[in-house]
């Protein structure tokens, strides 16, 4: 299941301005476009509140009915309750027709941060809560504050521990070649396939993009994509591109890149038969989960940075997951801006799968241990010009978050397609210019 993801475009052809649909999920009082403010009392916000979530495994499980057990507890008055969606994007992107689309959501992905003002109700001024959260940036408009981030996903390599010691590799790569280098011994040494592309469900690929910032160690890597060729020699993508292409190129993936299955995936890597896939932390749970189920060690999943260093150190960033919301048409705002404010700071929720809360001073997840110890550098990737790089992005037909690049640089390095890795990346320039170009920014 996929937790990663970015804003994208606008609904401004997919969704109605809302008008006069049905009222929101909050029973009771009228609906208004106030502020969802915190609460000063808990003891006195009341209401029953749906909270809508594409966690539909924690909702079968009872993990949820938990969270709003332990909710209950400070919020006696509030009563939650969660609707599951499988295809969360497409049913709630319909549900945005109306005006009933919960009280507390997750913001598709297809919403434009310029349009959060006409869904969602302001959670306050963004100087207030940058002393509160982090990655607020990702939910501000004109100085407000419309989403708050789940949780954040370190960018890095999820390995199989086993297999790499099995293959005589002790310590992380510090470059694309000595990966390379290492994959390679893991092919010769072992039976497991060194690298699982995952390029049939596509989705997993477009994880290459969160490279943005870790091969430079450049906070504003994201933010200059509006002026900089984002292939252009040194650069993170043509970093991390290069080194999927040579993995791809050198026979180090599997055999047949059309059959490969996310879920099979999995379980793969936790019993050894793959190695190494590149995934944010939020995978490991999963992975964790599926090594339990084979008879596995869960312990034998582990983690690793991008090989490169800058001034001697590895460096990870933290990518923004879903974002929370509440519905501007709630009427129960207050109740619902509690649920965010909870989960998010109080309920252990992001570290249990293995993520970087939002809420400052927050631990990091039990997998990050080893990036600590070894002075991995955590840097936060500026999402200030977000909105202007989604319409390059869309002007120009790159698709940076859409895997079709990436399934043809893969077709390109594994001889099933045309075109060479200097052809691909000045074909993906020469479109993000003119996308520059066209945006009218």
């Amino acid at each position: 299941m996929r937790r990663r993801v970015l804003p994208a475009v606008s609904l401004a052809a997919a969704i109605v301005v809302v008008g006069t649909a049905c009222s929101s999920s909050g029973s009771g009082g009228s609906t208004s476009t106030a502020a969802a403010t915190a609460a000063a009392d808990p003891s006195s916000v009341s209401g029953d509140i749906t909270v809508l979530t594409n966690r539909t495994d924690l909702i079968g499980d009872g993990t949820l009915k938990k969270y709003a057990a332990d909710f209950k507890k400070l919020y006696p008055k509030v009563n939650v309750k969660f609707q599951g969606l499988t295809d969360y994007e497409g049913e709630v992107k319909i549900r945005m027709n109306t005006e009933n689309y919960g009280d507390v959501l997750l913001i598709p992905t297809a919403v434009a941060r310029t349009d959060y003002p006409k869904f969602f109700a302001p959670l306050g001024d963004s100087a207030d809560l940058a002393g509160t959260y982090q990655f607020t940036d990702s939910g501000t408009v004109d100085g407000k504050v419309y989403g708050i981030v789940s949780f954040a996903s370190a960018n890095g390599f999820v390995y199989n521990k086993k297999v790499w010691q099995q293959a005589g590799i002790t310590s992380w790569p510090t470059t694309p070649a000595q990966f390379l280098a290492d994959l390679k011994q893991i092919k010769s040494r072992t039976e497991a396939t060194p690298y699982y592309t995952n390029y049939k469900d596509g989705w997993p690929l477009t994880a290459w993009t969160n490279v943005l910032g870790s091969a430079t160690c450049d906070p504003g890597a994201n933010d200059k994509l509006t002026t900089d060729d984002p292939w252009k020699a040194g650069s993170d993508l043509n970093t991390g591109d290069s080194l999927l292409y040579d993995i791809v190129h050198s026979k180090l993936s599997e055999d047949d890149p059309t059959t490969t299955n996310w879920e099979n995936s999995k379980n793969l890597l936790a019993t050894g038969k793959a190695a190494t896939m590149w995934l944010g932390t939020w995978s490991v749970p999963q992975l964790q989960q599926a090594a339990t189920k084979a008879g596995a060690d869960p312990k034998d999943i582990g983690y690793m940075p991008f090989p490169a260093q800058v001034g001697g150190k590895y460096c990870s960033v933290e990518a923004p997951d879903y974002q929370y919301a509440v519905n501007i048409h709630s009427s129960h705002k207050e109740a619902a801006r509690a649920w965010v404010d909870w989960i998010e700071g109080k309920s252990g929720f992001a570290t249990s799968v293995s993520g970087i809360s939002s809420a400052k001073g927050s631990a990091l997840p039990e997998i990050l241990a080893p990036f600590t110890a070894a002075g991995v550098k955590m840097i936060v990737e500026s999402q200030a010009r977000t909105p202007q790089v989604n319409t390059i992005d869309k002007a120009s037909e790159v698709g940076l978050q859409t895997p079709e690049y990436r399934q043809k640089l893969i077709d390109a390095a594994r001889g099933a397609g045309g075109g060479s890795l200097s052809s691909i990346f000045s074909d993906l320039s020469k479109k993000w210019k003119s996308g520059q170009q066209n945006a009218g920014l």
